[in-house]
């Protein structure tokens, strides 16, 4: 069997084309992950998608960077993998761990080398990042999402409450107010909380 593995950092990546990519290569179960490679944050799809595979499964993931956090995380879950029997390929690097064979001597260091330079791009990005939110606070500018414009929450709430004799949906009252589904929905549930 086919098994797809798709992982994306920011909700601003793109994950359709990994997955369309995914489909192509005929991956009939495709796992999703939403979180950074460099999160501590456990990635619940690539547990379930070791779980999930068994001996002559192949997986197959677009890049080496979207399965692994480092280099020590990717040889380790390509062993993990191999000891099951699985074979993995990544499609973009185009690399192939057929199970039960050894990489020879210039394949193992292509792929070491393709995965360090990931894990540098990476380091480097967080590094960048880093220092541009410093650059940002001393010159006293604003981090991080933009606030809600409070009476617009007010409106979009009373129009929640107004809903069923103006037949509004949630998703007509976020196009009327701008005030975004989730944060109707967040203060719907902390009022509710409130009341209680």
């Amino acid at each position: 069997m086919k098994i797809g593995y798709a992982r994306v950092s920011t909700v601003s990546q793109d994950l359709e084309s990994q997955k369309e990519l995914l489909q192509a290569e005929g991956c009939e179960k495709i796992f999703v992950e939403k979180v950074t490679g460099t999160s501590t944050a456990p990635r619940t799809q690539l547990k379930a998608m070791l779980e999930h595979v068994r001996e002559g499964d192949q997986v197959i993931v677009t890049k080496i960077d979207r399965l692994a956090r480092s280099i020590i995380d990717l040889n380790k879950i390509v062993q993990e993998l191999n000891d099951k029997g699985v074979s993995i390929r990544f499609i973009k690097d185009n690399i192939n761990f057929e199970a039960g064979e050894n990489l020879n001597p210039t394949q193992n260091l292509l792929f070491n080398v393709l995965g360090s330079f990931a894990q540098f791009e990476r380091d480097l990005i967080v590094e960048r990042t880093s220092e541009g939110r410093e650059i940002a606070k001393a010159q006293g500018k604003h981090l991080g999402r933009k606030g809600q414009d409070p009476k617009k929450v007010k409106e979009a709430l009373k129009l929640y409450d107004e809903r069923k004799e103006k037949g509004l949906s949630v998703t007509d009252i976020s196009k009327l107010t701008g005030v975004p589904r989730s944060t109707i929905y967040h203060e719907i549930k902390k009022r509710s909380t409130d009341e209680q």
